[in-house]
């Protein structure tokens, strides 16, 4: 049992160390705000700048700045200031304030420093004014448009105008806008590329854009490029730098005629995970949320017909210094000896300072040492990590304090009270490995743990030593599973306690999975099983990629469902003439394991064709011409080598068909020329396919029209206005063209939200006869601007200046909530709550009611100003779904939760439902 006289020394000695580490004695400064790198637009430079600089201590802390490392003499700086610890710069000057910044707060105890904040300007000069010379190419040239970008500070975005505002460069397989040199690539130049060209610069911080003067492409007279083997003009660095959790973005593009198809891959041969996106006819790779997986070499292949070339880089990761070890605040007895070690991880390595109030000293690596300490070593001291790509700071207060006189004292007995006990787990759980103790108050307790024989040190992520004494382990695998000890010390004795944890997963990888037979469709594969890790195998699941595949796909088989027992399978429904690569996953109770390794790849048998090209059309090109289109089949329904397609057609009133063969594969597009056809005549059109196997499919005939003169309309439509119909709708109305020399086909409406968004741009086209259309799928309370012009095969007329509208505010989002009902006989009665709408919402004028017999597919709606409703419902056994929708100007709202209205039984009951309350009554 403790003595009295043992807990008061022992009070008397932790009040003593109290008093000099509470809350009222003194302490150095702590961070509660450290300041932010600041980008400035040169246009508001009239405003204040201020870096934000906070901390806490006592007596409270006092603060200095430095700009690039030179201590900054506010006695001396007019324009700068400091407010509490904040640095207030005021006239700016782009020339003087920008640099690199750090705040200095210091007391009589010591002193730390922030982080380095930047303070950068941004801007966006114009353009030159000057003449752009015209460029001259032949037809199917590649050529590129040069956008001599002006001199800027900030990121900026890029986008070509084609002749004028608002029609943008739309970017496909053959036009592309390189958001990295600005410039405009066209791979094959076709007639209808001929016109001027304007680069508009936009900076993202400024929002200001600039437009450069205009680039005139012509045709040269002089005769048509041939065919040529692609030429690789946009792609990547050799080496780019990216950090996790970032976006990268890999451009690539290339000149040729035919137009390259452009494919990436990866120098290693992994498929690309499903995150990754290809963009503008894959010109571009975007990697989101990079990770340590995604590094190495990656390949751009631009091919066509006559050739291919290749682009190669590497994405090398790296990471700015993260804290993965630090020290904490000390107090230590005078000629004691101190050891701080600090660790953070990065990429590269971080290197490591230390800093004794602001001031560097002499250390190795991250670890300080004092092997005897005096009073003068008393201060706040700061470990530095840095790379290249970062720095960061941790900050902790050395407290030397005199020393005491300790007495040996008799202690009580230590008991483990609770301890680890056998436990069966599941992979990836974590759990927590309890080991309580109840001891003397005055005996140093320490706790260590041993897994299978070895010491568990804090360094391994999946244990964590608590001071408590237990233990945990985060995303228990495998190897977790055996015997764990816990150890108790004192300075009079030790005690221990044994667990064992049983670990259970999903099964290990199948084995030796092989291809033994294989026909134009089907693949017979065999493996071998993996370890059930705890639970047996019930069931195997096969999967497949190709060079066409994004990821790795399931797969359809025979037997449907591959019981655990099951070594062989045969694979089903695959394309002819394609390289499959196989892999086998096994699934147990716990779950489906990872998978077996991969197969060797195997290319299918070849068979005739079995598609057809989709979206056959055509029309417009030049005097004389017959232009044909259709959306290519794809390489993996190609079946086999040597593939190419069959164009047939025939004019209107022929019985024969003109049959023409192109043997590329990636071909989209044929032209007739004859001078016999005349202008906008009607043909019959048909396109098939081929391989070395034989002929395949055609697809269906439809019908084209040859070119027209070539004169697109000159008229522009009058009297055009439009109003908003709702939150997402704009009805567009004009006066139709009297009648022109030019044939008109129809209408189109130009739509956009304004100069600087691109992207929003749309258009509506409507027949000759039509004169208003509704415009769909539009932002709620934005303004749109709208131009209407007449259109034909040749292209599209003039315009007046456009006009403004802006669409309505959208109808609130709350749906009406606690409704609540009452059916009496056939009359119901159903009650709600108002929905109110928000500032940026349209008011509600009403309520829409749709009800419908629950086994009809008929709908009744009805409509009310107040949030109840009186219905009748027929007299049937039927029950009914009810929902409830705001009506607004900016149109419905979203709908309630369905309602379940349950009708009278014949047999004379009725029942009265309010919310979810029955109450049942006998009718008399």
């Amino acid at each position: 049992m403790t003595l009295p006289w043992k807990l008061l020394l022992l009070l008397s000695i932790i009040d003593r160390l109290t008093d000099c580490m509470d809350s009222g004695s003194y302490h150095g400064p702590r961070w509660r705000m450290e300041p932010g790198d600041l980008f400035i637009p040169v246009d508001s430079i009239e405003e204040e700048a201020t870096l934000t600089c906070d901390a806490k201590g006592s007596p409270p802390p006092q603060y200095r700045w430095s700009l690039n490392g030179t201590l900054i003499n506010l006695g001396l700086d007019r324009r700068r200031r400091l407010s509490g610890g904040n640095l207030i710069i005021s006239n700016l000057d782009r020339y003087q304030d920008v640099g690199m910044y750090q705040c200095m707060a210091y007391n009589t105890v010591g002193a730390i420093l922030s982080r380095r904040a930047s303070l950068q300007f941004a801007y966006l000069d114009h353009f030159k004014v000057h003449t752009r010379s015209a460029v001259s190419v032949r037809e199917g040239q590649g050529v590129v448009l040069l956008c001599g970008t002006p001199t800027s500070s900030g990121d900026l975005t890029y986008a070509w105008v084609f002749n004028e505002y608002p029609y943008f460069v739309q970017q496909d397989s053959r036009r592309f806008v390189s958001q990295q040199t600005g410039n405009l690539y066209i791979a094959k130049v076709e007639p209808s590329d001929v016109g001027n060209y304007t680069c508009v610069v936009m900076n993202s911080i400024t929002k200001g854009k600039v437009h450069s003067s205009p680039t005139s492409l012509i045709l040269r007279t002089d005769g048509v490029m041939g065919e040529y083997e692609p030429k690789i003009e946009v792609n990547f660095p050799d080496n780019v730098p990216a950090a996790k959790g970032s976006t990268v973005t890999l451009e690539c593009f290339a000149l040729g005629n035919p137009v390259p198809e452009i494919t990436w891959r990866r120098a290693n041969g992994v498929p690309f995970p499903s995150k990754v996106k290809m963009k503008y006819s894959n010109a571009v790779l975007e990697i989101p949320s990079f990770q340590q997986d995604d590094t190495g070499g990656y390949e751009c292949v631009a091919e066509n017909k006559m050739g291919k070339n290749t682009a190669a880089g590497r994405i090398a990761f790296y990471g700015t210094p993260q804290w993965i070890q630090t020290m904490k605040d000390t107090a230590l007895a005078i000629e004691e000896r101190l050891y701080w070690e600090c660790r953070a991880n990065g990429k590269p390595k971080p290197s490591y300072i230390w800093l004794k109030n602001g001031q560097q000293l002499l250390s190795e690596d991250g670890v300080l040492s004092v092997s005897v300490l005096t009073l003068s070593d008393a201060g706040m001291y700061q470990c530095v990590a840095e790379n290249k790509h970062g720095i960061i700071y941790f900050a902790a207060e050395l407290m030397v304090l005199g020393r005491m006189r300790f007495f040996f004292l008799v202690t009580d007995p230590t008991r483990i009270i609770q301890g680890p006990v056998d436990m069966e787990i599941i992979v990836g759980e974590s759990i927590v490995l309890p080991c309580q103790v109840s001891s003397d108050p005055v005996l140093d307790v320490s706790f260590s743990w041993a897994f299978n024989g070895h010491l568990i040190t804090n360094g391994d992520g999946h244990f964590e030593l608590r001071t408590a004494g237990d233990l945990m382990i985060r995303n228990i695998q495998l190897y977790h599973a055996g015997k764990y000890i816990c150890v108790v010390d004192t300075d009079v004795e030790s005690l221990s306690a044994v667990a064992v944890l049983i670990v259970k997963g999903p099964p290990s990888p199948p084995d030796s999975v092989t291809v033994e037979e294989v026909t134009d469709s089907t693949a017979q594969l065999a493996w071998s099983p993996g370890r059930d890790n705890g639970s047996p195998i019930s069931n195997y699941l096969i999967q497949t990629r190709t060079l066409f595949t994004v990821g790795w796909q399931r797969v359809n088989a025979v037997p449907e469902v591959i019981d655990g027992s099951t070594l062989t399978a045969t694979v089903v429904d695959l394309n002819a003439w394609v390289e499959y690569e196989f892999r086998v996953l096994a699934k147990n109770s716990v779950g489906v394991g990872e998978p077996s390794p991969v197969s060797v790849k195997t290319r299918t048998e070849d068979a005739v064709p079995d598609a057809a090209p989709g979206d056959v059309g055509g029309g417009g090109g030049s005097r004389s011409e017959l232009v044909i289109t259709w959306e290519p089949v794809p390489e993996e329904l190609q079946n086999g080598e040597s593939f190419g397609y069959i164009i047939a057609f025939r004019a209107f009133g022929e019985v024969s068909w003109t049959h023409v063969a192109t043997s590329a594969p990636g071909a989209s597009r044929y032209v007739y020329r004859n001078e016999s056809i005349a202008p906008f005549s009607p043909f019959h059109v048909k396109v098939g396919t081929y391989n070395s196997k034989g002929q395949g499919p055609f697809s269906p005939v439809v019908t084209i029209y040859s070119a027209e003169t070539g004169e697109d309309p000159s008229g522009m439509p009058a009297g055009v206005w439009a109003r908003s119909v709702s939150a997402s709708e704009i009805e567009v109305n004009w006066q139709a063209l009297p009648i022109t020399p030019e044939r008109v086909l129809g209408y189109e409406v130009v739509y956009w939200e304004d100069d600087t968004k691109p992207e929003t741009m749309g258009k509506v086209r409507v027949h000759w006869n039509h004169t208003s259309v509704t415009v769909h799928s539009l932002a709620g309370n934005t303004q749109y601007f709208l131009t209407v012009s007449a259109f034909n095969t040749a292209g599209t007329g003039p315009f007046l200046p456009a006009i403004n509208v802006t669409t309505k505010k959208p109808p609130p989002a709350q749906p009406p909530l606690n409704v609540e009902w009452t059916l009496i006989g056939s009359q119901l009665s159903l009650y709600w709550e108002p929905v109110v709408a928000m500032e940026s919402e349209s008011e509600v004028t009403g309520y829409q009611l749709s009800y419908w017999r629950q086994r009809h597919k008929e709908v009744n709606t009805f409509t009310t100003a107040n949030s109840t409703a009186e219905l009748s419902l027929a007299e049937n056994d039927d029950d009914y779904i009810i929902r409830i929708q705001t009506l607004s100007e900016g149109g419905l709202g979203p709908a309630s939760d369905p309602i379940q209205i349950h009708k009278l039984s014949k047999f004379g009951f009725h029942r009265v439902e309010v919310g979810e309350e029955v109450l049942s009554a006998l009718m008399l």
